[in-house]
């Protein structure tokens, strides 16, 4: 026992001793700064067509027909219409067109004016959206009276504001027997269209 008693104080003594060779040995946890995350990037997100829209059309237009009147010049009018996007990349739309043309057809006769009901419907693409379109056409001429038909065509509008919206479209249109005749006639328009959009 008494061995026991005077063993521990050397034995204290010895850990004193060797503590600070350990403590040296001793590395310190590293604290790495953190790594800053960059953000998912934000996908703009594409326009609301929903809603009345007005404005301008101007262009080239060719008539032709199956007897003599023939002939081509500028064409330009007013659009109203309303559109209504279903937000998952479709929409669809109806409107008015009225076009004013001085175009020659021969035998002192001319395409007056041009007036259409008209729907649409198409897929966004970002800003954009290209459509198809067809419906009612009425053409009128100075000499020949007026004749009811129908076009179709395709197009491309593009959101440049809020509000504003620039295109272009490509009608194909077709009225048989003009002015009570056997005169089939055919007009294509290629037109750029701007809309404000409200």
């Amino acid at each position: 026992m008494l061995r026991t008693l005077t063993a521990l104080p050397a034995l204290a003594a010895g850990l004193a001793l060797t503590t600070p060779a350990f403590a040296g040995n001793i590395e310190e946890p590293v604290i790495e700064d953190p790594v800053a995350v960059a953000p998912a990037p934000v996908v703009p997100a594409s326009p609301d067509w929903t809603g009345f829209y007005g404005g301008a059309e101007l262009g080239y237009a060719d008539v032709t027909s199956n007897a003599a009147p023939s002939g081509d010049g500028a064409i330009g009018g007013l659009i109203v219409g309303y559109d209504y996007d279903f937000g998952n990349g479709f929409v669809v739309g109806g409107g008015l067109d009225y076009d004013f043309a001085d175009i020659g057809l021969g035998g002192g006769n001319s395409l007056e004016s041009v007036f259409r009901v008209k729907l649409r419907g198409g897929y966004k693409i970002g800003n954009g959206l290209l459509y198809g379109t067809g419906g009612f056409a009425q053409a009128d001429t100075d000499n020949l009276g007026s004749e009811d038909g129908y076009f179709v065509g395709a197009g491309y509008e593009h959101m440049l504001t809020e509000n504003i919206s620039l295109g272009g479209e490509v009608l194909y249109h077709e009225f048989d027997d003009f002015g009570a005749t056997t005169t089939d006639v055919e007009a294509t328009t290629v037109q750029a269209r701007m809309s404000f959009r409200f």
